[in-house]
């Protein structure tokens, strides 16, 4: 890791929700549509609150010198298959762009894993845009194995 400073990843706090959607919003390839307009302010407020409020979700950043310069989100499901698993989920992983290749992705991945450990889930799962090569390339280093086919259906 080639780090200028301590790396910490903390749960995110309503005061991080500029420094997320400009994450988001510099995004090019995840084509979900992020925006800084002001005018969208509001449904990420609004989505920071849902997460927040929820008893299996996380967001977390990652904080070097004091700027945001990653995100995650780590969801837990319990279902009734494995005898009732409890499965950690990783979404949304973003690292500033002008700091990939530096171990932040690896670093936040790691914590994700270690909490999964600590909570006691059976697997820690996650799923990667098809034209992100390089993002596929960086899980396969990590420790990721390919298993699944993912199947989306859009409804607005």
């Amino acid at each position: 890791m080639s780090f200028d400073g301590d790396l910490v990843i903390r749960r995110a706090v309503a005061a991080d929700i500029p420094s997320l959607v400009a994450l988001f919003a510099d995004d090019a390839v995840g084509g979900h549509g992020d925006t800084r307009d002001p005018a969208a302010l509001p449904d990420y407020e609004a989505a920071f609150r849902r997460i927040f409020d929820s008893p299996n979700d996380t967001l977390y950043v990652a904080e070097l010198g004091g700027d945001v310069v990653g995100t995650f989100q780590t969801t837990l499901t319990t279902t009734m298959t494995a005898r009732g698993a409890t499965n950690l989920t990783i979404e949304a992983v973003q690292t500033r762009a002008d700091l990939r290749g530096r171990g932040i992705g690896a670093a936040m991945i790691g914590f994700a894993v270690e909490k999964g450990r600590e909570t006691g889930v059976r697997l820690v799962q996650l799923t990667s845009n098809s034209k992100r090569e390089a993002a596929h390339r960086f899980y396969h280093r990590l420790g990721f194995t390919q298993s699944h086919v993912g199947f989306k259906m859009k409804l607005r």
